[in-house]
């Protein structure tokens, strides 16, 4: 398994909507084009991206090619989550949680607040007045 196939693929709504769909039973490839308003070779290229990432697997009944989720690359991404909070939790890295945190125990400053002031700066995006 790639987790970096896996992460592009879960990167686009249109192809975490698919997976959504998928929860709830194989579908066709004109089932799934069906339930959305773009042109059936975009949801090919969805349904390409999410076989390579090897989230879904398809396979022939009769005439039509069913899609159907592939839960094993599911549970190793959230295997490799877990074991990467956990790793960090342990480590003592920044970024990782401390010890007060897990306890419950967490001191905030003893009271003291930030007075800083940010000044934010707009700035105008590409192609707008």
């Amino acid at each position: 398994m790639s987790l970096g196939l896996v992460f592009k693929a879960l990167a686009d709504e249109t192809r975490r909507e698919i997976l959504r769909l998928l929860q709830k039973g194989d579908l066709t490839a004109g089932e799934i084009a069906g339930r959305f308003k773009v042109s059936w070779p975009t949801i090919s290229h969805h349904l390409n991206v999410l076989k390579q990432a090897n989230l879904v697997q398809d396979y022939r009944k009769g005439q039509h090619i069913y899609y159907a989720l592939n839960t094993t690359v599911f549970q190793e991404a959230a295997a490799w989550f877990l074991a990467l909070l956990e790793e960090r939790a342990h480590s003592g890295q920044p970024g990782s949680v401390p010890e007060e945190a897990q306890t419950g125990k967490i001191r905030r400053g003893g009271g003291k607040t930030c007075r800083k002031k940010i000044k934010a700066k707009a700035i105008p995006s590409p192609g707008r007045p």
